[in-house]
């Protein structure tokens, strides 16, 4: 197979088509489709499974992504009962979404390496593939068990460690113990909670998740977001991205006890928060990207204020940040430590900064782009360590680069509404349309690139134009495994270094 000969449907990104232009497969069929497919260099975004509307069993749906061409693929089959062919054995990157298959819809990925559930407690039942944890045996190897139950307000998760003396032989990470069913309450939508729901997927990448809910609604409902908005929602999602990236950073300094950049970079990262209170009212974005545009214009007066809040906080950040850098004792701790390699990264699928720092140039933003960044592109920043270190320094290139994108945007911002119009036949424009007055039986996926990575929302109506399935993958679901490798031959005392040199979601894990 090559990419000229693709037998799957293509689509763009933040775009829509009938559920009838998906071909459908074999199980079997789709499943070689999809080893091949990966075996050329795309990589899954999706692979998931809903109820057929009969009733006669499960379909299961991929979605694939082309980032050196820019294209998306689909594909679809449909299984009554049983089983569907494993790739997770050659192709690792699918063995998460091939568990979550099996967990959700009781369908045997046959060939499946280590078939356990995704998700402690939620799915199990008594007669589940595989019970307990895996065991290392051997003199003097021992087990550390952490969590599920945390210090402070994090969300429970457990890590379970297999190690001799302080060397780590495997980590395994069982997560799910609070499943808030945030997939299953979309269905039946869109209505008023629906953008609630997806603006709290994951609290901390308020606005990315929001962002990919409303280009789905847009692209099944015809609503044309206006330039305006576009902007203003770029330039929140790159508010977010830096609010995230300098708290990461702070906190990776505090766990090495680098005490000054980890108290400035606690401060600053509430002065970008602020920076977005400033745009909507709500220092996580709650409120601002709506189908369609935004809710808040951003006037004169007030990006004056944020262009003077910008240039304040960056003149702090390059001094928090440049503390780093120029302390040996912080890069002894940081180099070298829970290494992924590019090839390592490539099996498991990894997305965002932790792609981009092992040498990975994989960013939805200029892969895959919508919105301003069709017209405007960030350069992707990359590095090829695939350490701690690596992964700090690819998000401080990424804070700069924001920052510049942020302030190019304030002195151009295009005039215009905020919200946009739906477009009737002939291409005249008609109303918005009410909440779920969407195109019946059609797909739609949009992704985009939130601060670890890529969020992925996908909707499928019936044809009502209701969503019969509403799929959500984010960052985190595609990352876990990378710090269950890269702990590895680690010392269990660089287990928190490690684990924030990720900063993985726990909510988003668990939709």
């Amino acid at each position: 197979m090559n990419r000229d000969d693709m037998p799957l449907a293509s689509l763009i990104n933040a775009g829509s088509i009938p559920v009838e232009a998906v071909p459908v497969f074999t199980s079997g069929e789709l499943s070689r489709i999809l080893g091949e497919s990966l075996g050329i260099g795309l990589r899954i975004s999706a692979y998931f499974g809903a109820q057929v509307r009969d009733g006669t069993g499960t379909q299961l749906l991929a979605i694939l992504a082309d980032d050196e061409r820019n294209k998306l693929y689909a594909g679809r089959a449909s299984v009554a009962g049983g089983g569907f062919p494993s790739i997770a054995k050659e192709h690792p990157q699918a063995q998460l979404f091939e568990r979550e298959i099996a967990e959700q819809f009781g369908l045997v990925p046959e060939g499946h390496p280590w078939l356990k559930p995704v998700r402690s407690n939620c799915f199990q039942t008594s007669d589940s593939t595989v019970d307990g944890f895996y065991r290392v045996e051997g003199e003097q190897v021992h087990e550390v068990a952490v969590g599920p139950v945390h210090a402070g307000i994090i969300e429970p998760g457990h890590f379970r460690f297999q190690c001799h003396g302080e060397r780590v032989f495997h980590l395994e990470i069982a997560l799910g113990y609070q499943h808030r069913g945030v997939e299953r309450a979309m269905a039946g939508g869109p209505d008023k909670r629906s953008i609630h729901y997806a603006e709290t997927a994951a609290g901390d990448t308020t606005i990315a998740h929001a962002t990919s809910h409303c280009q789905v609604v847009e692209a099944l409902s015809g609503i044309r977001r206006p330039a305006r908005a576009q902007v203003v929602s770029a330039i929140a999602l790159e508010l977010e991205r830096l609010a995230n990236h300098v708290g990461d950073l702070g906190a990776l300094s505090g766990d090495v006890g680098f005490l000054p950049t980890a108290s400035y970079c606690g401060r600053i990262r509430g002065d970008f928060l602020n920076m977005t209170a400033l745009l909507c009212g709500n220092r996580f974005g709650r409120g601002l990207i709506r189908p369609g545009g935004i809710t808040q214009d951003l006037d004169g007066a007030r990006a004056a204020e944020l262009r003077g809040r910008l240039d304040s906080a960056e003149r702090d950040t390059n001094v928090a940040v440049k503390l780093l850098w120029n302390t040996q004792s912080v890069m002894a701790r940081f180099e070298d430590r829970g290494r992924l390699t590019k090839e390592v990264a490539v099996q498991l699928g990894i997305v965002g900064p932790a792609a981009r720092a092992s040498g990975l140039s994989r960013d939805l933003r200029f892969d895959q782009p919508t919105g301003i960044y069709r017209l405007v592109q960030i350069p992707v920043s990359t590095y090829d360590s695939g350490d701690v270190f690596g992964r700090a320094f690819v998000r401080w290139l990424e804070i700069q680069q924001s920052i510049a994108f942020i302030r190019e945007q304030l002195e151009s911002l295009p005039a215009g509404a905020i919200m946009g119009e739906a477009r009737a036949s002939g291409n005249a424009p008609s109303r918005a349309p009410r909440q779920g007055a969407l195109a019946a039986d059609t797909l739609a996926v949009a992704l985009n690139e939130g601060w670890r990575g890529e969020v992925c929302h996908i909707a499928l109506t019936d044809g009502e134009g209701r969503f019969s399935r509403y799929k959500i993958v984010d960052p985190s679901f595609h990352n876990w495994p990378a710090l269950a490798f890269v702990m590895r031959d680690q010392e269990i005392s660089d287990f928190p270094l490690c684990n924030k040199s990720f900063n993985l979601s726990y909510c988003g894990h668990d939709l």
